[in-house]
């Protein structure tokens, strides 16, 4: 099992950046293929980026291609999100979580989220 807090939210400015972050706990973060989801007032949740458990693969939604960057570093237990060219509708709460295998697989643990206001 494995706990995520997520940190790094916050209010910017549209075309400024952003560094999420994302801390587990648990011995086997480096086993567990991470995400990042976001959810934006009235709507559902949906998948930001994900990246497998030794950083070599990573995806992403077409949104986000070019300008957010998913990344880990297993000896800090940490997965991040580099947000840039931030446009006002990337304001969401983001989420982080953990699977088990990166191409299926259900997502099994969840963050309580970070909130990211883009102003215009």
């Amino acid at each position: 099992q494995v706990q995520l807090v997520e940190s790094g939210g916050g209010l910017v400015q549209a075309g400024g950046s952003l560094r999420l972050s994302c801390a587990a706990s648990g011995r086997t973060f480096g086993s567990y293929t991470m995400g990042w989801f976001r959810q934006a007032p009235g709507k559902e949740r949906e998948f930001v980026a994900r990246i497998n458990s030794s950083g070599g693969s990573t995806s992403y939604t077409d949104s986000g291609k070019g300008r957010f960057t998913i990344s880990r570093d297993n000896a800090k237990n940490t997965v991040y999100l580099q947000m840039n060219s931030l446009k006002p509708e990337d304001t969401a709460v983001y989420y982080c979580a953990a699977k088990n295998n990166y191409y299926a697989g259900n997502w099994a643990y969840w963050g309580q989220g970070t909130k990211v206001t883009v102003s215009s």
